[in-house]
């Protein structure tokens, strides 16, 4: 069964990678052994990788954060099978309601909001055209953001013959912490949902420390 996967890069990164050893993380590795377990007779021909560059003077490290993301990007790249699709950060002044009990929307102060832009539609508009032009069998979305079910709603219905697969970008509970619950609005618009990535999947789906290319190698960012 031909697969295309669509990742929400910022989804999987805040869901289960920051402040974790797991950045440089093989997404056609981690996919297609998620595959093999829900369908053997799956084969993942392509990643859709959806995410936006690091405005370095917002992002805590600086501009050494946004040359850990180029590295990580060339060397999925590099990986094969991977597109990378762009959307970009807006930043702008805007005013906000302080945070108050009981809110009052005349008391505000001024604040820098941070928007990334581009990113759900450019994935909502790819899988639904992969689907409508039968590039594939199966498509599997990696985000847990509701704003793709529109996406995913015309595709079970312009498209049904196409199987639709879930991974919510979620991290393992560990100890006796609470999760919140998953995403059920999307979960009822797929064939099959997985609702965690687990530890121990992230560290045996990494990129090699050096990745070899043509030119120079691609070292994995010291801090990640």
């Amino acid at each position: 069964m031909r697969t295309i996967a669509y990742v929400d890069g910022y989804n999987l990164f805040f869901g289960c990678l920051k402040n974790t050893p797991y950045k440089w993380l093989d997404l056609v590795a981690l996919i297609e052994s998620i595959l093999r377990a829900q369908d053997p007779s799956s084969q993942l021909v392509r990643v859709r990788y959806f995410t936006a560059p690091i405005r370095a003077k917002l992002a805590s490290r600086g501009q050494a954060a946004a040359i850990a993301q180029d590295k990580y990007h060339r060397a999925l790249a590099q990986r094969g099978r991977v597109d990378i699709i762009q959307g970009w950060y807006a930043l702008e002044g805007a005013w906000a309601p302080r945070k108050i009990d009981p809110p009052n929307k005349l008391d505000r102060v001024e604040i820098w909001r941070l928007e990334e832009k581009e990113t759900d539609v450019n994935l909502a508009l790819q899988l639904y055209r992969d689907a409508i032009r039968g590039e594939c069998e199966q498509v599997v979305v990696v985000s847990s953001d509701s704003d793709l079910a529109p996406a995913l709603r015309l595709v079970e219905s312009d498209a049904p013959a196409i199987r639709r697969g879930l991974i919510f970008p979620r991290g393992e509970v560990e100890g006796g912490s609470k999760q919140r619950p998953p995403n059920i609005g999307l979960s009822k618009l797929a064939h099959w949902t997985r609702q965690e990535i687990k530890n121990a999947e992230l560290a045996a789906c990494q990129l090699p420390m050096r990745v070899p290319t043509n030119k120079k190698p691609i070292d994995k960012p010291d801090y990640w």
